[in-house]
């Protein structure tokens, strides 16, 4: 694997990567649990109106794997341009 010590480029694929799960937090909690929720309402999940578990539940669930991936995808940033802990 090549090595590369650019800053910009780790700044960069870390911005973009923190873009990403911020604009996912942003539609999962904003957007599911407040803004659509009328809609996804008329959706019912195990007898509960979907807007309703996203904003109770659905939306931590999501949280984490959001939490797990961000993680991961650190990892490989890191091992990408050679800033990882050994």
């Amino acid at each position: 694997m090549q090595h590369n010590h650019d800053v910009h480029g780790y700044w960069k694929a870390t911005l973009g990567l923190l873009t990403k799960i911020m604009i996912i937090w942003f539609m999962v909690s904003f957007g599911a649990g407040i803004l659509f929720v009328d809609i996804f309402n008329n959706i019912h999940l195990g007898g509960y109106p979907l807007g309703f578990w996203f904003a109770h539940q659905g939306s931590i669930y999501i949280f984490i794997v959001l939490i797990f991936y961000y993680a991961k995808k650190m990892g490989d940033i890191d091992r990408e341009f050679d800033v990882h802990e050994d």
